[in-house]
C-alpha cells in the first residue's frame, strides 16, 4: 500500500504558507484558537457557498482577527454599496461570540480577487459539482471542463476524478480525465489540489481536482540574470572562419 501525500500539505514551507497564521504559548488558547478556526472555517463553507470561494486564510494577533476571504466573484460577497460585507461581518462576529472565545478581539475581513479562477483546484471542483446538479452526464462536464481549464495560459496540467453512483448506476464507480502533467513527487511544482462534493438525489459525488501551475523556484529574477550573461557571451563570442577546399583540377 502507498502512502498517498496531500499535495498542499506536503509543499508547506517550499511554496506554500498556512492558512491560519497565528501563534500561542498557552496550550489553552492554543486549543481554543484551533476549535474556532474549525467552526469558522465550516461556517463560511456553508454561508459562502455558490459565491466561488477558494481559500479562506485567518490571522490573529493579540488584539484582532483577520479574516481573508479569496473569490472570484468579489461582488457577490460585497454586495452592493458594501451591503453584503456588512452583514457576514455582523453574522461572523455573533459565531464568534457563541464560541466563548478568551477576550473580545476586533474582526477585519478582506476580500481578495482571484483574476483566473480556471487555475483554482477548488472552484473547477464547484463548476463541476454545479454541473452535476444540474443533471447533465458527468462525462460532458468532465470532458467541458477539462477543456475550459487547459486553454489557460498559466495551466500547464490537469486532472479530475469522479467518483460515486455515476449518471445514476447502481454499483459505485471512479472516471478520471487527464491533460498535460501533474508532477506531484517534484517539490517545487505549484499544485493545486482540491476535493468537492456534489449532491445528488442518489448520493453524494465525490470530486478531486489536481491543477498543475508550472515550477516556482526561489529566486526567478537571479537565474534570469544568470542566464543573460551567458546569453551575451555566447552572442559575441567570434566565429571561426570554416577554411574550405575548392575542387581538385583532374587531368
Amino acid at each position: 500500500m502507498t502512502h498517498v501525500a496531500h499535495p498542499y500539505v506536503q509543499r508547506i514551507g517550499i511554496n506554500r504558507d498556512w492558512r491560519s497564521r497565528w501563534f500561542t504559548t498557552d496550550p489553552k488558547k492554543f486549543r481554543e484558537y484551533l476549535r474556532v478556526d474549525a467552526a469558522l472555517r465550516k461556517m463560511l463553507k456553508t454561508r459562502l457557498k455558490g459565491m466561488s470561494v477558494d481559500t479562506v486564510e485567518i490571522e490573529r494577533s493579540q488584539k484582532d482577527i483577520r479574516i481573508i476571504i479569496k473569490t472570484s466573484r468579489p461582488g457577490l460577497i460585497i454586495g452592493r454599496s458594501g451591503e453584503g460585507i456588512a452583514k457576514l461581518k455582523k453574522e461572523i462576529d455573533m459565531f464568534l461570540r457563541k464560541q466563548k472565545m478568551i477576550g473580545n478581539p476586533d474582526l477585519k475581513i478582506d476580500i481578495e480577487e482571484i483574476r483566473s479562477p480556471e487555475s483554482s483546484a477548488r472552484i473547477v471542483g464547484q463548476m463541476i459539482a454545479e454541473g452535476l446538479e444540474k443533471r447533465l452526464t458527468f462525462r460532458r462536464v468532465l470532458k467541458q471542463t477539462v477543456e475550459k481549464v487547459i486553454a489557460n495560459r498559466d495551466v500547464e496540467g490537469v486532472r479530475i476524478m469522479l467518483s460515486g453512483r455515476l449518471g445514476g448506476a447502481d454499483m459505485a464507480r471512479k472516471e478520471e480525465l487527464k491533460k498535460g502533467r501533474i508532477p506531484l513527487q517534484t517539490l517545487r511544482a505549484d499544485i493545486d489540489f482540491a476535493r468537492v462534493e456534489a449532491l445528488l438525489p442518489y448520493g453524494l459525488i465525490g470530486i478531486k481536482v489536481w491543477i498543475y501551475r508550472g515550477e516556482v523556484f526561489a529566486d526567478r529574477k537571479a537565474g534570469q540574470q544568470e542566464q543573460a550573461p551567458r546569453d551575451s557571451r555566447s552572442a559575441r563570442a567570434p566565429r571561426t572562419p570554416s577554411t574550405s577546399r575548392g575542387p581538385r583540377s583532374t587531368k
